[in-house]
């Protein structure tokens, strides 16, 4: 099943181009990699398989979903953004906070995952209550990741891969503090760190521990701490998949 994109002018890719590199410029001196790929994955983490609503439409910059809990802080995020964005009327805010995703990610030396542009802003936010809650195990992350958004059980241990970026701020999320020693290198050492037990300093929340108890989700943790080639693979296609939820389908 291939997907279909819509066609975009010559005018709009280079203006695709042009953002990139302003965004990889913003992201490297603000150090906001977290940030951003944080407001592209919890635009597209509302997707809704069954409504057909929610998902990576450019919603994120309405009050109305940036007051949804666990989108706390990331009114930073689009505040950063707009004088970009600006640049770039003809972008939609629904390509281009998935663009700042992709280009968060290739900045701190993750995998380089393609970006097809075309998707058109929404004029509703979703309801809250979508995205993932920390605080509990595998049965809701397979409600949120593989009921809700239909996605399978090889891109929630990928996904989670990406809290090797960044940290938690209590004000935000309740929790305090970074999952790796490097918050801002994309590799696979959140797998390692989560194999290795907890440690003074570090991170390790409900649903990170969930992934080691479940006979699924444990095989994929230890395979990507083993290997970073592999969770560059997988993390590149679940992360596509998650940023193009509801987009271009076939």
């Amino acid at each position: 099943m291939g997907k279909s994109y819509p066609t975009v002018s010559e005018e709009y890719k280079k203006a695709v181009e042009k953002a990139r590199k302003k965004l990889r410029g913003l992201i490297a001196e603000k150090n906001c990699a977290p940030i951003m790929l944080r407001i592209a994955w919890h635009s597209a983490g509302t997707f809704d398989v069954k409504t057909r609503t929610g998902g990576p439409f450019g919603t994120m910059k309405m009050p109305e979903e940036l007051a949804h809990g666990a989108n706390n802080g990331l009114d930073i995020a689009v505040r950063l953004l707009e004088p970009i964005k600006e640049q770039f009327p003809i972008i939609s805010y629904a390509d281009f906070y998935q663009l700042a995703g992709v280009v968060a990610v290739e900045v701190t030396g993750g995998p380089e995952i393609p970006f097809h542009p075309g998707r058109e802003d929404k004029p509703e936010p979703p309801p809250e209550g979508r995205l993932p809650d920390a605080t509990k195990g595998c049965d809701h992350l397979r409600q949120v990741f593989v009921t809700q958004m239909g996605l399978n059980d090889k891109d929630i241990v990928a996904l989670s891969g990406a809290h090797t970026l960044g940290r938690c701020h209590k004000e935000r999320s309740g929790f305090e503090g970074p999952w790796t020693s490097n918050p801002l290198i994309f590799d696979n050492s959140y797998f390692k760190e989560l194999l290795s037990g907890e440690k003074e300093g570090l991170l390790q929340l409900p649903s990170d521990k969930a992934l080691l108890s479940d006979p699924a989700f444990r095989p994929l943790v230890e395979k990507y701490a083993a290997d970073e080639d592999a969770f560059f693979e997988d993390y590149k296609e679940a992360h596509l998949k998650l940023s193009e939820l509801g987009f271009a389908d076939a």
